[in-house]
C-alpha cells in the first residue's frame, strides 16, 4: 500500500477540506491510503472519518502561534515519520508558507506537490509579500505544480513555467448532493419553529454555504436580501458556515432590522439537506480559486446568483447559474435576484449528472484519474 502525506485540513470544514474528502472518500484505500499533517494540535475537521478510514493524522503547533516551537515539531517530524513517505502533497491558498515543501526536501522526500486553491491573497499584506517572494523559489522545493483553476494557477505560480501546471478539478459527489423534497420539507420546518405567521411552503429561502470572512462578502450579500425583501417580504436567509466575520455580521444584521429573517446556522453536516431546503443560492465572493460550494449546489439543482468576479468559465456548468458584476448595486443584485424567482426552477438530476460527466466535476469520474496521478 502507498501513503500519500497530505497537508491542507484545518479545524474548519472549508473547500479545501471538502476537496480533499471528496477525492479521498473515493480512493481505492486498499492501495492508496492519506495521511494529514496538521497545523493545529485540536481536532481537525472530518477527523473521526480520516481515522476510520484508515487514514493517520498528525498534529504540530502552527508557526503563528509559537514560531520556535513549530519549527522544533516541524523538524521532529519530517526526521523521522517522513521518512514513511515518498509523496507530500501541500494543499493552500497562498504561497506565503514554503516550510512543510522545505522539509520534505531536506529530508528525502522525493515527489512534492504544491496545490493552489485560492485565485488572489485572502490574508494579511505581510502574507501577500511573502507568496510573491517564495512564488519566485517554488520551483527549488517542489516537484508538481497543480491547481484548481486556470486563475488559480495564474495568480499563484510564474508565468515561466506554466507549461508544467495541471489542473486537478474540485469535483464533487454528485449523487450525494441530489435534491431531496423530504429533506427541503424536513430543515424548512426546522426553519419555520423558529418564527411565527410564517407559511413554511411560502417561505422563499436564500442560501449562502461558506467560511464566515470578507472574501464570501457576506456584508454586500446582506444589503443585496435587505433590497430582495422589500419585494419579497416571505423571503428569509440562511448562512451555513462558521468564520471570523460572525461577530459583524450579526451585528450588521441588527442595524439592518433583519434579525428575524437571517439564521446562522453554523457548521453542518449533510450540506445536500439544506441545499434541498434552498430556493436560490446567493455568493457574491469578491474571489475564489474555484468554488466547492457553488458546484454542490449546482449538483443540487438549486438556481444560483453569484459574482462575475469569482465565477471562472468552468465552473458554470448548469444554466441556471446567473452571474453579476460586484460594481453593480444591491439594489440591481435583488432585481436579478427577483427575476430569477419567477423564471427559474431546479435541475432534473438527470441533466445535471450529465453536465457534470461532460464537463469533468463528476468525482466518480476524476477521482480514478486522480488516484492514477498519485500511484504514478
Amino acid at each position: 500500500m502507498k501513503r500519500i502525506l497530505v497537508f491542507g485540513m484545518t479545524e474548519v470544514a472549508g473547500g479545501v477540506e471538502s476537496f480533499l474528502m471528496n477525492y479521498y472518500r473515493h480512493m481505492d484505500r486498499q492501495q492508496l491510503q492519506f495521511d494529514f499533517l496538521c497545523n493545529t494540535h485540536q481536532k481537525i475537521a472530518y477527523e473521526n472519518e480520516i481515522i476510520a478510514m484508515g487514514g493517520k493524522t498528525y498534529h504540530i503547533t502552527a508557526r503563528s502561534d509559537n514560531y520556535l516551537i513549530y519549527r522544533k515539531e516541524l523538524k521532529t517530524f519530517f526526521s523521522t515519520a517522513g521518512k514513511l513517505y515518498d509523496t507530500i502533497w501541500v494543499n493552500v491558498s497562498s504561497l506565503a508558507n514554503i516550510d512543510y515543501l522545505k522539509m520534505a526536501k531536506k529530508y528525502g522526500i522525493s515527489r512534492r506537490i504544491i496545490h493552489s486553491h485560492n485565485s488572489m491573497n485572502m490574508d494579511s499584506k505581510l502574507r501577500g509579500i511573502l507568496h510573491k517572494r517564495n512564488k519566485r523559489n517554488i520551483q527549488k522545493y517542489a516537484t508538481d505544480f497543480w491547481a484548481c483553476s486556470r486563475q488559480a494557477a495564474d495568480w499563484f505560480y510564474d508565468y515561466s513555467f506554466s507549461s508544467k501546471i495541471v489542473i486537478i478539478k474540485n469535483a464533487v459527489d454528485v449523487k450525494k448532493m441530489e435534491y431531496s423534497t423530504a429533506k427541503r420539507n424536513e430543515k424548512r420546518m426546522q426553519l419555520h419553529m423558529s418564527f411565527k405567521n410564517q407559511d413554511r411552503d411560502g417561505m422563499y429561502l436564500v442560501g449562502n454555504v461558506g467560511r464566515l470572512h470578507y472574501q464570501k462578502n457576506q456584508i454586500f450579500l446582506l444589503d443585496v436580501f435587505s433590497e430582495f425583501i422589500k419585494k419579497v417580504p416571505e423571503a428569509k436567509l440562511a448562512f451555513i458556515g462558521k468564520g471570523p466575520d460572525e461577530k459583524k455580521l450579526k451585528e450588521y444584521v441588527e442595524k439592518l432590522q433583519l434579525t428575524k429573517d437571517v439564521f446562522f446556522l453554523g457548521q453542518q453536516d449533510h450540506i445536500q439537506d439544506w441545499l434541498s431546503a434552498m430556493d436560490i443560492f446567493l455568493f457574491p465572493s469578491l474571489f475564489e480559486g474555484l468554488s466547492i460550494a457553488a458546484l454542490e449546489a449546482q449538483a443540487n439543482g438549486v438556481p444560483i446568483l453569484a459574482s462575475t468576479e469569482a465565477s471562472p468559465k468552468e465552473i458554470q456548468i448548469c444554466p441556471n447559474y446567473f452571474t453579476l458584476s460586484l460594481s453593480e448595486s444591491a439594489k440591481q443584485w435583488a432585481d436579478l435576484m427577483a427575476e430569477i424567482r419567477q423564471t427559474e426552477k431546479r435541475m432534473e438530476p438527470e441533466e445535471i449528472i450529465r453536465r457534470f460527466n461532460i464537463s469533468g466535476y463528476n468525482i466518480t469520474i476524476e477521482s480514478e484519474k486522480l488516484y492514477q496521478k498519485l500511484m504514478g
